[in-house]
């Protein structure tokens, strides 16, 4: 198929104008390529100087202070649960087995009627002497909430520290179309 003349010489002049808006965008590219670079290290600066800085004082003031006290309390719970609750539910558990053992004994069932006029007595002076001293269920739920507030803040220091390859701009030229 052959081309006029004219049809020629506007092709040729589209061809030299795409390659003039090529060589343009090669500029712009490598422009923006430079101002990200610069905007990278940049941003390292300002991490290096001010926010590492910043994020470790808050980290000595107040993440380090309250996973030391959540430790703390996380030890004296488990202290007063093995020294006072696992004692006590033994000794009941164990009380409870030897009422029962008791009870089925035929020789303690005749001795049971003359008991429980004595025991209204017993079991109000029991109840009067297991009160209950120490901490709660509030306690332990807020331990347990202040512990998951103190992996959210090291998630989030994490987060912040680490590595993103995403942010990478490319150093790759683009290659330019092929003449014809």
């Amino acid at each position: 198929m052959s081309l006029t003349r004219k049809r020629k010489k506007e092709l040729k002049r589209l061809r030299d104008s795409a390659e003039v808006l090529w060589g343009q965008q090669q500029d712009v590219l490598a422009n923006a390529n430079a101002v990200a670079s610069e905007a990278r290290r940049q941003a390292a600066y300002y991490t290096r100087e001010e926010l590492a800085p910043r994020v470790r004082d808050g980290y000595e003031h107040y993440v380090r202070p309250a996973a030391q006290t959540a430790g703390r309390a996380a030890g004296a719970a488990r202290d007063r649960i093995v020294s006072d609750v696992i004692p006590a539910v033994g000794a009941t558990i164990g009380t409870a087995m030897s009422v029962v053992d008791h009870a089925r004994d035929a020789r303690a069932r005749a001795f049971l009627g003359e008991v429980k006029q004595a025991g209204r007595t017993v079991t109000t002076k029991a109840k009067a002497a297991t009160e209950k001293s120490g901490p709660g269920i509030g306690t332990v739920i807020a331990v347990g909430l202040g512990v998951i507030a103190a992996v959210g803040v090291l998630y989030a220091v994490w987060q912040t520290f680490r590595a993103d390859d995403e942010l990478w701009v490319a150093d790759e030229e683009p290659t330019a179309p092929a003449a014809e």
